[in-house]
């Protein structure tokens, strides 16, 4: 089972208006996006998170994070702390939601070696980024999102503690609370280290932070310094703990008839109505993907059973298993209407909207020691930036 620490964070002092300073994750942001929140405030994360400029920028970004505790900018928790994040939001389907975890130092563990788990494979993405800034920074900026399998952490943070930071972002409440009290402390991290923790979203973030404990080991020769942890904000795997949507998939180097004549083996295709949102819930009742075409028409792909015998029950395997051989090039888009523009573009040849990937089969994946596709789900809303910053193991 994983190990749990508490830390002690670094936070924006008290004051300060979060709703200017604090950030998404560095992997949704544009440029244009960087530029805005940069010059919203001197001291917004985006300074320290995406630093811009020269092969420098990572030691400008060391400086900067240097310069602001030195200023009071940012202020040291005065013992290892816990952190509850509670998320409030209106879902998708109109309800109201909280997604209550914690934030918390999570174990790096080896590849295989169980305890934190992957729960899909990931695409190639270029790591040497966000590797730089944590050797310079000696620091965890954005957390890993993990899912915890054992039961009784919800109950555990239903409590609240010393509220923090508070801000909204997208309509969504974002609230963090310090515990400082070492009995509760013991109590949730004794809760988290019972069973695994599923990653749900960071993987590429995880698997920095195992290249960099293996470094701060190399130089050190310790395997008992703050490189064992990573950053990572842990919630139980509970049905009203998650919010989940699709990515769906767009397709390049291939015709759309080519596509269609290649999906039409292992699915039925039929008319469909005009997409739209209430579409996607219709799918999950009929158990139906759709095609998009660049005019506009919509179709059903009602996939036939015999087909797809001895395939995992996920649309991304479904697809998979259909376009095997196939010249098309797949790629990922999350939302209906930055699909629709896209397809409508011209730019591919196509899309497929998917299903959301259930939660039972999220939980069957973890247990199994399986892999779902690449981009099999996307958890809403995105965790923010610079709540809290977790210090790490100083190469020098």
């Amino acid at each position: 089972m994983p190990r749990i620490a508490p830390f002690p964070a670094l936070r924006y002092a008290p004051g300060a208006d979060l709703q200017q300073v604090i950030a998404p994750p560095y992997d949704v942001l544009s440029d244009a996006d960087v530029t805005e929140l940069g010059t919203r405030d001197p001291h917004n994360i985006v300074h320290v998170d995406v630093p811009t400029g020269g092969d420098d920028r990572y030691e400008v970004a060391a400086r900067t994070l240097a310069e602001w505790l030195d200023e009071g900018v940012l202020v040291r928790d005065a013992a290892p702390t816990l952190t509850i994040y509670r998320m409030s939001f209106t879902d998708a389907t109109g309800a109201d939601r909280t997604i209550v975890g914690v934030l918390c130092g999570l174990e790096v563990v080896d590849l295989d070696a169980g305890g934190v788990l992957p729960h899909e494979r990931t695409t190639p993405k270029a790591v040497t980024d966000r590797l730089d800034l944590t050797r310079a920074t000696a620091t965890n900026l954005s957390p890993v999102w993990g899912l915890s399998l054992a039961q009784g952490l919800t109950a555990a943070l239903a409590e609240p503690g010393e509220q923090v930071g508070e801000m909204v972002a997208e309509g969504v409440v974002h609230t963090v609370e310090r515990i400082t009290d070492p009995a509760r402390i013991a109590a949730i991290t004794d809760i988290l280290a019972a069973d695994d923790v599923l990653i749900a979203d960071g993987h590429h973030r995880y698997s920095i932070s195992r290249t960099y404990r293996d470094e701060v080991r190399a130089a050190t020769g310790r395997d008992d310094t703050e490189a064992e942890f990573t950053l990572t904000f842990v919630n139980e795997l509970v049905a009203d703990q998650l919010s989940i949507e699709a990515i769906h998939r767009v397709y390049t180097g291939i015709t759309l008839d080519q596509l269609r004549l290649q999906l039409g083996v292992c699915f039925d295709i039929e008319p469909a109505p005009e997409p739209t949102p209430a579409m996607l819930g219709e799918m999950v009742a009929q158990g139906r993907l759709v095609l998009l075409s660049p005019d506009g028409t919509a179709e059903w792909l009602v996939p036939k059973p015999e087909m797809f015998t001895g395939v995992r029950a996920l649309d991304g395997a479904y697809l998979e298993h259909a376009l095997d051989g196939s010249l098309a090039e797949v790629r990922y888009q999350h939302g209906l209407d930055e699909v629709l523009d896209l397809v409508g573009s011209g730019e591919v040849a196509a899309a497929v909207l998917i299903r959301p990937t259930s939660l039972a089969e999220i939980e069957r994946t973890a247990r199994e020691g399986l892999l779902m596709p690449p981009k099999s789900t996307f958890f809403t809303p995105k965790l923010r930036t610079g709540l809290v910053i977790r210090p790490t193991a100083a190469l020098n």
